[in-house]
């Protein structure tokens, strides 16, 4: 009887209905892996703020116009950025590098492969 009362005295929170299996819901979720990089945690984590940012700013603007923009922007990054933000920061990184790299350690690990 004591366990019957607390649980009817709490309201429930976070009940999970059918709406939240929607297909949009879960292409939502691909597009925060590929706009962050694939492959990394913080990568889905950066892709999650970023795209829900601008579900929040667009749902807000332009109700109507937000999964028009959630697929644009998954065709975008998947044509132009393939390995997401983070991939993209690692290659410059990459670029950076190779670039101060003195020429004799350039020549020299060049002649080595």
């Amino acid at each position: 009887m004591g366990s019957e009362m607390c649980i009817r005295d709490r309201p429930q929170v976070g009940i999970i209905n059918p709406s939240e299996f929607q297909p949009a819901n879960s292409i939502e979720i691909i597009v925060w892996v590929a706009v962050g990089g694939r492959g990394t945690l913080v990568g889905a984590a950066l892709g999650a703020v970023l795209v829900n940012y601008a579900k929040t700013y667009l749902t807000g603007a332009m109700p109507e116009f937000w999964l028009f923009a959630l697929g644009g922007l998954f065709v975008a990054v998947t044509l132009f950025f393939p390995k997401g933000i983070v991939g993209e920061m690692a290659r410059l990184r990459e670029l950076i590098m190779r670039k101060r790299k003195p020429p004799k350690m350039a020549a020299a690990e060049a002649g080595d492969d």
